[in-house]
């Protein structure tokens, strides 16, 4: 396969500034040069590529889009852009990227002390320290008010107890912002730290997708914290939903740069690939209409991120619009994956073409920050005024 020279169909390349098409050109050149020669040994060794992590600090791609503490101070459509290029690498570099910068330092950036930000933010965006994010627990995922981890308060700590499960870079982390139902009944955000007694972290293991990420889960054993690890800029679920709503914007571009992944491989293999009378499969009408049906989907999805992205900088984005992003733009993904393996035929199974791997990757982004169906609840009550949640 040729070297990939994007997909633009509509020209949306057109409605970026200097800046926005600077930062997609740094990442695509990082992804072209370091993250596609290594990630099919990790995705099959069930490896994330650590030896990435500082240069990707060095170039600015955690909290690209938060104010000051060495971060980039990128456009939100800039931002976007660097997901839908690390996202083309792989799902798992596009995930370790969103935690890092949605749920970890968004968190601490909106919700902490002043004392929190100067500790964490510039190691975190640096890449020097890796964080986590533990809101869903094995009993609980769409429903986060179920909740069962507690935190007491004692005198000068409190002591947490429970279990996060599915938490990504979970083993690694220097720092997990871990969210828990207080006494009082209301959910609070808590930063707890590596070596913390009674914090341990187990990883998920037989993954058949994202395996180039590390998953793990929590447990909590009377683990005490200092109270100054409260976040106290925020209580209730609308702290770790509003950063779910971070991440589910960065994931939405993600889901633009797989699909370009694999529409890019489908039509060069169709227009190089002689079946029948020695021509091109690229000459039959139904790989025509499958290869139609997908730079059309791309397109759309395109200019959906670009109005959302231009919304959110102009501070009128809504969390049901990044919800319709996210539905919307990993269902396409998922679709245009799954059309270029048929395409590929039996090329498509094999790690060489990167489709399966892609397609594999998209089941679980279709599925965490909000599955396909709540992000459609969500629009739902929405446009109807009704929760139908229960």
């Amino acid at each position: 396969m040729g070297a990939f020279q994007g997909v633009d169909f509509l020209d949306v390349d057109a409605s970026f500034n200097d800046e926005e098409l600077l930062a997609r050109r740094t990442a695509r050149q990082f992804v072209d040069e370091c993250v596609l020669p290594a990630i099919d040994q990790h995705y099959r060794e069930g490896t994330f590529p650590m030896e990435l992590v500082l240069q990707m600090g060095e170039l600015g791609f955690f909290g690209s889009n938060l104010q000051g503490y060495g971060c980039a101070e990128m456009s939100n459509v800039a931002y976007g852009l660097v997901m839908q290029e690390l996202e083309r690498g792989d799902s798992g570099l596009r995930s370790f990227v969103s935690v890092q910068s949605a749920l970890v330092m968004y968190p601490i950036h909106t919700y902490g002390t002043d004392a929190q930000k100067q500790r964490w933010l510039p190691l975190l965006q640096s890449g020097k320290a890796i964080g986590c994010f533990g809101l869903t627990e094995p009993q609980f995922g769409s429903n986060p008010g179920g909740m069962l981890t507690r935190a007491a308060r004692h005198s000068n700590c409190y002591v947490l107890n429970g279990e996060k499960m599915w938490i990504t870079n979970g083993s690694i982390a220097d720092v997990a912002v871990v969210w828990a139902r207080c006494e009082d009944g209301r959910v609070r955000g808590f930063l707890v730290e590596r070596g913390t007694k009674g914090f341990t972290a187990r990883d998920v293991h037989g993954k058949l997708s994202m395996r180039a990420s590390i998953t793990s889960g929590l447990s909590f054993n009377e683990c005490e914290i200092p109270a100054e690890n409260l976040l106290p800029g925020v209580d209730g679920l609308r702290g770790p939903l509003s950063c779910l709503t971070q991440a589910r914007y960065g994931i939405g571009w993600g889901g633009i740069g797989a699909a370009m992944a694999c529409y890019d491989t489908a039509l060069q293999y169709a227009k190089s690939r002689k079946q029948f009378d020695n021509k091109p499969i690229a000459a039959h009408q139904l790989v025509q209409d499958k290869l139609a049906w997908m730079i059309t989907e791309i397109s759309k999805a395109q200019l959906m991120a670009l109005h959302v992205g231009r919304l959110k900088d102009e501070g009128r984005a809504e969390p049901v619009h990044i919800s319709m992003l996210k539905m919307n733009n990993v269902w396409m993904a998922r679709e245009v994956a799954r059309m270029a393996r048929e395409l590929l035929g039996a090329n498509g199974i094999v790690e060489d073409f990167g489709v399966m791997r892609h397609m594999n990757n998209l089941e679980s982004v279709y599925t965490y920050e909000g599955t396909h169906d709540i992000q459609r609840l969500i629009i739902g009550e929405h446009i109807t005024g009704i929760a139908a949640f229960a």
